[in-house]
């Protein structure tokens, strides 16, 4: 699967931006996907996981509640909607994918990755 994301940007405190993440190469309803960040210096981590009909989601408790994952897959294409933003959602964004869908908040267990998005949140 090569994945292929953008929409990143600048915004600021309080702002919205939407992620997507274009998908090829593989059945895209058949891979569940997931979306990752990275800030400088630390760890990759788990934001936002979306099964491969769409009906399961999870998200990591620091954006529940202001991000929504959601795909189409009639278009090959996952998206993060990221509502009230804050400064430390600053991060390059990474969308996954793999086949199997377990340990989804492990990044190890993702074998499919896009090359990142950079967004950045000013207070």
């Amino acid at each position: 699967v090569q994945l292929q994301a953008s929409g990143g940007g600048s915004v600021q405190a309080g702002g919205s931006l939407r992620l997507s993440c274009a998908a090829s190469g593989h059945s895209f309803r058949s891979v569940s996907m997931a979306w990752f960040r990275q800030a400088p210096g630390k760890e990759r981590e788990f934001v936002a996981y979306i099964g491969w009909s769409g009906s399961r989601t999870s998200y990591a408790d620091s954006v529940k509640g202001r991000f929504t994952i959601s795909r189409d897959n009639a278009k090959n294409t996952l998206y993060l909607q990221m509502n009230s933003l804050k400064p430390e959602d600053t991060a390059v964004y990474y969308c996954a994918g793999q086949l199997s869908g377990t340990r989804f908040q492990d990044k190890y267990a993702w074998g499919y990755w896009g090359q990142g998005t950079q967004v950045t949140v000013s207070s």
